[in-house]
This record gives C-alpha cells, sequence and structure tokens, in this order.
C-alpha cells in the first residue's frame, strides 16, 4: 500500500449512461413497495400460505446479509488482528455492508405481512425463537454499523460546517460537538468492532438454525444439523471475495489505480477458508450418505452441483494459483464466482430446496418480486457511488 494513498472523496460526475439505467430500475422498484405497502403481499408476490418466503426473504435478506459478511471480516482484520495494511479497503468494505444490511432489513420490513409492526420484538421477547435472535442481532448490528461510519462523518465536517445566513452561529458549536464525538469514537471504536464481529457471527449462523426448523420441507442435500456451521463458514469466505469485487469495480467506475497488492494478500486467504467448506460439507455428507441424491437427475441435484463447483472448487482453484491472484481480472472473475456461489447457495436454501406438504403449485417469483429486488440492488449501488463522492471513503492518491 502506498503511504500517499488517503481516503478523500471522489468528487467524480455521478450521472452516467449506467446510473441513469440504475436509476430508473430502482424507481421501478420503489413504485411496486409502495403499491405492496398499501395493496398488501398478494397484490404483487407469488407468495402463498404453501411458500411464505421467497426472493424478497431468500436473495434480499439471507443472500444479502451474507455478502454483507466482508464488513466484519475486514474490520477483524485490520482492527483486532492489527493487519494495518489492510486499511485502505475497511471502509469500502464498511460502507457495502451498512449500506447491505439497511437493505436486508428493508427487504424483511416488506415482505412482512403487518409491516408497521416490524417493531414488535424490541418489546416482545420470545428468547426460544431463532428468529427473534436474528432479528435482535441484524438490527443492533446494523445500528453498530452506523455508529462505525460515523468517524468518517466526522472527518468530513471538521473544520468544514459552513452554514449561511441566521445559521451561521451555530458553526462553532457543531464543530465542537464533532471534534468530542470524534475523539469520544477514538476511544470507544473497540467495542464496537468487537460487538460487530461477535452480532455478526450470531445471525450468520442462526439464519441456517431457520432453516433447521424447516424439517422434512428442506431437501436431504441441503438439510442438516450442521447448516448453521454452513451459514457462518460461507459468510466468512465470501467475506474477502466480496470486498475484493467491490474495490476492484470501484477503481474501474472512478478510473482509478486498483489496490492489487492488497487485494491480492486478501486473496491469498480464500483458498484456505474454501478448502476448509468444502471438506466439512463432504464430509457431512458421507456421514448423512446424501451422495445418493446427487445419481437422481432433478432440479435440485444440478443446482447443488452448479453451487459446489461454481461457488467453490473453480474459485479454490483459481485464487490456489499466484499469476491468477496479482491479476486484477483474474482477481475479479474469482471473486465474482465466490459471490455467485453464495447467492445461488442460498437461493438454494430457501427456495429451490424447500418443498412444503400439500403444495399445489410451485413458487416462481411474480415480476414485480424481480423489480423490487433489482430495484434494491440498483438503489444500494447508487447510494454507495454518492457516499463515496462525498465523503472520504476510497483511499486514493
Amino acid at each position: 500500500m502506498e503511504t500517499s494513498l488517503v481516503p478523500k472523496p471522489i468528487n467524480g460526475k455521478f450521472f452516467t449512461p449506467g446510473v441513469v439505467m440504475m436509476s430508473i430500475i430502482a424507481l421501478a422498484g420503489i413504485g411496486f413497495v409502495v403499491f405492496r405497502l398499501f395493496q398488501g403481499l398478494g397484490s404483487v408476490t407469488h407468495l402463498s400460505n404453501q411458500y411464505p418466503w421467497g426472493i424478497w426473504i431468500g436473495i434480499d435478506v439471507a443472500a444479502g446479509v451474507a455478502l454483507a459478511a466482508g464488513g466484519f471480516t475486514i474490520a477483524a482484520l485490520s482492527h483486532i488482528f492489527h493487519r494495518n495494511e489492510y486499511h485502505v479497503v475497511t471502509r469500502p468494505a464498511l460502507l457495502t455492508a451498512m449500506l447491505g444490511y439497511t437493505f436486508a432489513a428493508l427487504g424483511v420490513t416488506i415482505d412482512v405481512g403487518r409491516y408497521y409492526s416490524i417493531w414488535h420484538p424490541i418489546i416482545m421477547w420470545n428468547g426460544s425463537s431463532a428468529l427473534f435472535e436474528v432479528g435482535m442481532c441484524v438490527m443492533i448490528y446494523t445500528g453498530v454499523l452506523y455508529i462505525e461510519f460515523l468517524p468518517v462523518v466526522t472527518e468530513r465536517f471538521i473544520g468544514n460546517v459552513n452554514l449561511k445566513g441566521s445559521l451561521a452561529r451555530l458553526n462553532q458549536p457543531i464543530d465542537r460537538f464533532l471534534r468530542k464525538l470524534d475523539k469520544g469514537l477514538d476511544k470507544t471504536m473497540f467495542v464496537f468492532i468487537i460487538l460487530g464481529v461477535v452480532l455478526s457471527c450470531l445471525h450468520q449462523s442462526s439464519l441456517g438454525t431457520l432453516v433447521i426448523i424447516a424439517g422434512s420441507k428442506i431437501h436431504p442435500l441441503w438439510q442438516t444439523p450442521v447448516l448453521p456451521l454452513f451459514f457462518l463458514f460461507s459468510a466468512i469466505s465470501v467475506g474477502f471475495p466480496m470486498v475484493i469485487m467491490e474495490s476492484l469495480i470501484s477503481a474501474r467506475s472512478f478510473k482509478l489505480e486498483p489496490e492489487t497488492k492488497v487485494l491480492s494478500r486478501l486473496a491469498a486467504a480464500v483458498p484456505a477458508l474454501l478448502w476448509i467448506y468444502l471438506c466439512i460439507k463432504i464430509t457431512d455428507m458421507a456421514i448423512r450418505n446424501t451422495f445418493v441424491y446427487l445419481a437422481q437427475p432433478t432440479t435440485e441435484s444440478i443446482m447443488f452441483i452448479i453451487e459446489m463447483l461454481v461457488g467453490v472448487v473453480f474459485p479454490l482453484i483459481l485464487l490456489s494459483i499466484k499469476k491468477v491472484r496479482k491479476s486484477p481480472n483474474g482477481l475479479l472473475i474469482s471473486s465474482l464466482l465466490v459471490i455467485f456461489g453464495i447467492v445461488i447457495n442460498r437461493g438454494n436454501v430457501f427456495l429451490v430446496a424447500y418443498h412444503p406438504p400439500y403444495a399445489t403449485t410451485a413458487y416462481f417469483p411474480s415480476i414485480a418480486e424481480i423489480i423490487v429486488t433489482l430495484g434494491f440492488i440498483s438503489l444500494e449501488i447508487l447510494l454507495y457511488r454518492l457516499i463515496v463522492n462525498h465523503f472520504p471513503v476510497i483511499s486514493h492518491d
């Protein structure tokens, strides 16, 4: 990492043809969300009593939360283990996690029938519920992420508070407050870093517990008592690839030099994580004797093979090659494979593997559900671009 690289606002052009296209998709998604809030789930989704969860849970929430794991993995690496060379990618990873958890919470909100009661778990505790634990951990960790991002805000405005007119007398008080806040955060941030890592490990694994509760409704290829371990370890495994992908795409979008040396070091740890995950997976299948299902030409067996080959085996092989790790294109392709594998895994677990008894028709997402999901992704990218344009997030010369 070059010592001259410091976090600064990009101050680049915001509107591009791609931004305009994503803005249209985001507006369409928001429109369907508003329609859903006033007309109910049945007006825009294909959900039913047999299929109570769809892509808003399987993709927007389960996959979204897993892909946001880069926030706590990089925070642990750079702050807890004091690997200072990774500070250059810490803030972008934190911003990605903050936006990811925010939109995952929005996904849960619009998926709940009585969305206006989403706050009930705060005061109506059910300590024996895995969903309660997930909800509380996600809610608290989202708040922790915003606290972790506060130093970026204070750094941006300290010495730059410039209110006009009658509000000008507030400039000095606000500046003093920001300086005190920044000093207090500097002394206590380690508490929030540790809390974030603990909370992330708790709810990432508990999402797997939710699937275990479904019992025989889940196909045996995915239904296992160690599913919480798989969910946690797969989230940790995708943390670094998500940071690599975000860093490389940001560099290309803003025409910056990619941090290839730092990203290559991150990528070197990914094959070991994928190898451990693969070994645990194979051992679990051998103990439960579920290899027999792979001999059956079903949708479940095909999707399982795609998940393992594309998301685990191929990137494991690619990232084990030093030449690939030193190439920005190689890093990007390998990271995208891991990310794709996680999305497929969560989609398989929550959608493909789920077969409720007495179901008369199979679930397939409606056009509105797909547009809302694409709208959330587009809006998240737009907010990321807007924030890095005005706040010191990305380090550059």
